[in-house]
């Protein structure tokens, strides 16, 4: 089971529909963002471990309250913290631990009293403000001599309208057992109060701006002011904080009630456990505020290992002495052998969850093609293979070929001795790593294909959630339903599918917000749908995959393709097996689906797609390019950068850059986001291949908008090759 839930505000007040276009000076950029991004998550950890924090500032990043530290979080930990204090800020965090030294983060605030008020003029409201952060710790605690502190380097709010938009320079040390001090300077928020000197011009912060840029002219200039503060651990639960601000609130007090008294706050945090965490401060000499703050490690799941079933073990051969026919292979001979061989092993691997789909075998060899449908591992679902082989197959087979399957396509070959099996079964998993060949999928000479696997029809009645953040009018907005699916193969590759939805509770349908968008509303209609979302169909489409040739794989899919179009969608994907990169090409041709979401259309069609460029970085990160044409017609390059772990688990973020204006974008600038996946498997410890899967926009517009076509082939086909086999390769013999 999938579930998707989407995470975007949207835009205000409808205007007459015009095109407007003019070219941007976006490519460069693109292009720097993308190599910068795989420079800063490729950066090595050192000759020694990062200096932690144990707990968040108000921006939810490491740091005392306010004042950012040279301190990161543990490395791969995903956080969630929502920081409120007294006048009505909120500061709602995601924080990503990107690399060793690198924290990344997305914010949304409400900030009172910087938004002009259009119903009163000269008076302002509260601003809803979404921002990104990234912090980078460059230098280790101790690393040139004993007294050298940890330093770091990051921008506050460098991607967004620019509310706090600061930078800053910062050194971390150890004084005493559980005593740390801080001592940083800043620039731009954290440069406005207690200036020490300038450097160049800083350009201020324009509220009615669309927002969502990228503040590369402020970054390091301006007023430079500094800023210090110790944190005590009293226990491992328990630490004190105080700090001294260099941030002036300016901004706050000149348009609202705001006041700040001190320029000194301070702060006690509570860790309940590896989860959960609180703080209480006291700020600017007269405010009170709280921090409930999560942090997920995705590499440590909640229930122990081992809560799955044990696979069969292995089954060691007999002595040649105790079966002499079996060890000959005259078994080979017999007409009957070959088909009670194939349905022992189906019948075994049905259980374990998986499908033997078909399988060739001679005296010596037996090369079988399995579906996995459990497994979010290829290589433990491989491991299972074998070993059962080892309790169905005679004793003279000694060569064992596994080819993992996927939508009636083979991924890969992977061939073991039968001797290495037997013999590495209770060794570590990388000795039977380094001994088997993993090629691309052998030839399907001689297979035979295991009776009643084709056709194959398989349905679900399952829950659904839709849930939307960070609308101006509502920042959370959610749907609760029931979703009928159902799928059916009728041969291999041709896949029929669709759902059925109905909402049974929600208020998505309550915004009577209007797109203010001037381009074609290719996405920003998305409260259009979500009036009228009783009992819709999201997809009903027939799709067709093959490999024509080696290491090119095709998709061509028919139908309903997603919630907002149907159509045409054509995929070609070069990917050798053992290979880094890949190359894809795709075309489509849509039109926009009616608001309820049934069998008609809106007059608007388009060919949109897109050339893209996949790259394994190594260490579970993963880069794509995207070029091509959008659904709004608009031409532009998507960069994504994502980090996956071993568990299924994969965190990452996505920048287009079009040649549609900021202005013609409206508010955001351009589109951008984060998106999360989360196995099932990790929060029930029982293996699955069901997945939530999340994607976060500050705002939904229509520049840079592509098709939601379920089934593409990069990830179709990664998990079975050598990359994510090997990254996975420790749950082999799990």
């Amino acid at each position: 089971m999938t579930r998707s839930i989407t995470h975007a505000g949207r835009g205000a007040n409808g205007q007459s529909l015009k095109r407007r276009r003019r070219k941007g000076r976006k490519a460069g950029m693109a292009g720097a963002l993308g190599v910068f991004s795989v420079v800063i998550a490729a950066v090595p950890a050192g000759h020694a471990e990062p200096l932690t924090g144990g707990s968040r500032n108000t921006f939810g990043m490491p740091g005392l309250i306010d004042m950012p530290s040279a301190e990161v979080r543990p490395d791969g930990e995903l956080g969630l913290a929502l920081s409120w204090y007294q006048g009505g800020t909120q500061r709602n965090n995601i924080t990503f631990q990107i690399a060793p030294r690198v924290t990344g983060a997305f914010r949304y605030s409400r900030v009172p009293g910087l938004k002009p008020d259009p119903d009163e003029p000269g008076g302002y409201g509260s601003l809803y403000d979404r921002s990104f952060d990234l912090h980078f710790q460059f230098l280790d605690q101790g690393q040139w001599a004993p007294w050298m502190p940890a330093m770091a380097i990051g921008a506050r709010d460098f991607i967004g309208t620019g509310t706090y938009s600061s930078e800053y320079v910062v050194a971390t040390k150890d004084i005493l057992p559980g005593l740390r001090a801080t001592a940083g300077l800043g620039w731009g928020r954290l440069g406005s109060s207690g200036s020490i000197g300038n450097i160049g011009h800083r350009r201020p912060s324009d509220f009615t701006d669309t927002g969502g840029k990228f503040n590369g002219r402020n970054l390091f200039r301006g007023d430079i002011a500094p800023f210090f503060g110790l944190s005590y651990a009293l226990n491992e639960n328990w630490t004190l904080k105080a700090e001294y601000s260099s941030d002036s609130y300016a901004q706050e007090e000149d348009r609202s009630d705001f006041s700040r008294r001190s320029r000194v706050n301070v702060a006690a945090a509570y860790r309940f456990n590896d989860l959960v965490s609180a703080q209480v401060y006291y700020l600017h000499g007269d405010k009170v505020g709280l921090q409930f703050a999560l942090s997920i490690d995705p590499k440590d799941p909640p229930f122990p290992s081992g809560i799955e079933k044990m696979p069969l073990p292995v089954r060691p051969r007999p002595a040649p002495s105790a079966d002499p026919e079996g060890w000959s292979g005259a078994w080979a001979d017999d007409p009957t052998a070959r088909p009670a061989i194939q349905d022992a092993l189906a019948q075994s691997l049905k259980k374990d969850g998986q499908i033997l789909e078909s399988m060739s075998l001679t005296a010596t060899r037996a090369e079988l093609r399995v579906r996995n449908e459990t497994y979010g591992s290829e290589a433990q679902a491989v491991g299972h293979v074998v070993r059962m082989a080892t309790r169905a197959l005679p004793p003279s087979v000694e060569t064992i070929v596994v080819t993992p399957m996927k939508n009636g396509v083979p991924l890969s070959s992977l061939t073991f001795r039968r001797t290495d099996i037997e013999r590495l079964e209770n060794t570590n998993s990388a000795e039977i790593a380094q001994r088997v060949a993993i090629t691309g999928a052998t030839d399907d000479r001689g297979q035979v294909r295991t009776p009643e696997v084709y056709p194959r029809f398989q349905w679900a009645l399952t829950p659904y959630v839709d849930a939307t953040f960070f609308d101006a009018d509502e920042p959370f907005r959610i749907d609760l339903g029931a979703e009928l699916s159902g799928r059916y193969e009728l041969v291999p590759g041709l896949i029929f599918s669709g759902a059925l939805r109905q909402k049974i509770v929600g208020n998505r349908d309550k915004s009577d917000r209007v797109s203010d968008s001037v381009v074609e509303h290719v996405r920003s209609d998305q409260v259009e749908y979500d009036k009228h979302g009783d009992l819709t169909i999201p997809h009903l489409q027939a799709a067709f995959y093959s490999q024509p040739v080696d290491d090119i794989y095709a998709r061509v899919t028919v139908g309903l393709l997603e919630q907002m179009y149907g159509g045409v969608s054509s995929e070609l994907l070069w990917k050798p097996v053992d290979s880094r990169f890949a190359l894809g090409i795709e075309a489509n041709w849509v039109q926009q689906r009616a608001y309820d979401q049934r069998f008609s259309f809106r007059d608007y069609t388009t060919v949109t797609g897109h050339i893209s460029a996949y790259y394994d970085i190594g260490k579970g990160y993963t880069a794509q390019i995207d070029y091509g044409r959008y659904l709004a017609r608009d031409w532009g390059t998507t960069i994504t950068l994502d980090r996956e772990f071993e568990n299924g688990w994969k965190v990452g973020a996505f920048a287009s850059f079009t040649d549609m204006s900021s202005d013609d974008f409206g508010e955001g600038s351009f589109d951008k986001g984060i998106q999360i996946t989360i196995p099932i498997a990790w929060a029930t410890g029982r293996p699955t291949l069901g997945k939530i899967d999340s994607v976060i926009r500050p705002l939904t517009r229509d520049g840079g908008a592509k098709l939601d076509v379920d089934g593409r082939l990069y990830e179709t086909i990664r998990n079975a090759h050598t990359g994510d086999l090997y990254d996975g390769w420790g749950r082999f013999w799990r």
